[in-house]
């Protein structure tokens, strides 16, 4: 398994908890839930990058928005939100594979060559 592999492990799992929302009761935890796979499993191991960051951030804003759709609002409402985490999911790994530098520690995992792009994949 590489950094990718990892990417978009922690990336599937999002989506999961975004597509299972509000089934899985986690309102005040959803967006630490969201972004926790990620943080977990890639953040670490890439170097610091503003546009990550950034794609960051807006996952986290986004699930925010979806944990704060009250249960009476409108089924589109809900979707809509929903829909707005799950894009920025889809940013979020798409910065990473696109954007991301392996870092040292990645390197000494054999989760890639460290200074490498974390997808080769063009």
């Amino acid at each position: 398994m590489d950094l990718a592999d990892l990417v978009r492990a922690a990336a599937e799992k999002a989506r999961r908890l975004a597509e299972g929302y509000p089934r899985s009761g986690l309102r005040d935890d959803l967006p630490w839930k969201i972004i926790e796979a990620f943080d977990a499993d890639v953040r670490g191991h890439v170097e610091r990058d503003r546009q990550i960051e950034n794609e960051r951030d807006r996952v986290l804003i986004a699930a925010v928005k979806l944990a704060d759709v009250r249960p009476d609002d409108e089924a589109a409402v809900v979707d809509e939100a929903r829909r707005e985490l799950v894009d920025a999911v889809d940013y979020l790994e798409q910065a990473v594979l696109r954007f991301g530098v392996v870092n040292r520690t990645a390197g000494a995992r054999g989760l890639g060559v460290a200074g490498g792009r974390v997808s080769t994949d063009r």
